[in-house]
């Protein structure tokens, strides 16, 4: 399962073993400069637009990877189970923003946002 934290003065998200086969990637790290701001959003399927690209989906049970949208980027890791950390970066950041299930979302956000 992907993990989401910061890491000095960066977003850091960690993804599982099987996770990083099918994003194509080990994670990823932006600047907190770039982070525009973060909320929890209940429903996990509400945070998806696009398809996935490189990313892989299974319906009703989980999104991992890059996901195009006529806007941009995003990089979404989420699961059916449980609330998603939503973090919104500036255009100048590798993604438009960020997507990840998180068993605390409330204290990720809260790291997120207290970090200056």
């Amino acid at each position: 399962m992907a993990r989401l934290s910061v890491d000095g003065d960066e977003v850091v998200v960690r993804l599982g073993g099987r996770e990083r086969l099918l994003a194509h990637r080990r994670g990823v790290r932006v600047p907190l400069a770039q982070v525009r701001g973060a909320s929890v959003e209940p429903d996990w399927w509400r945070v998806l637009r696009g398809e996935p690209h490189p990313g892989h989906f299974r319906p009703d049970r989980f999104c991992v990877g890059a996901w195009r949208y006529p806007g941009g980027t995003d990089f979404v890791a989420v699961h059916e189970h449980g609330p998603v950390v939503l973090v919104d970066l500036e255009p100048s950041a590798p993604f438009a923003r960020l997507a990840v299930s998180a068993a605390d979302a409330d204290a990720a956000v809260a790291a997120i946002k207290r970090t200056p």
